[in-house]
């Protein structure tokens, strides 16, 4: 019974790591939403938008700002800060679209 325990042990364990990085990379991935939906409402006001203030400390996060038909399109992409699956290099990304208020000021019917 004991030789089992031990060998079951370091799985067990592993599972039990993989399984909490995996709940700090859907955390993380819920910050990035939300970053990305405000950021998306703001340029979509015609505010300006210094970057990303999701994590101070880090320096990692890509934002991607894309205009297509009437809508602004923020995309932030940030390294895995989990531990097991960040050492891996996975990426945790977020992607939301607002509607570009200046555009429609600008195009619209008169």
């Amino acid at each position: 019974m004991t030789a089992e325990f031990a060998a079951a042990l370091p799985a067990a364990l592993l599972c039990l790591v993989l399984c909490l990085g995996a709940v700090q990379a859907v955390a993380q991935q819920s910050r990035l939403v939300g970053e990305a939906s405000h950021q998306a409402r703001q340029l979509g006001r015609g505010e300006a938008v210094p970057g990303p203030s999701v994590d101070a400390s880090d320096r990692s996060i890509r934002q991607d700002v894309q205009h297509e038909g009437g809508m602004v399109c923020v995309t932030l992409t940030a390294r895995s800060e989990a531990p097991g699956v960040g050492a891996l290099g996975l990426a945790v990304s977020a992607r939301q679209c607002a509607i570009d208020e200046e555009a429609e000021e600008g195009g619209g019917a008169g």
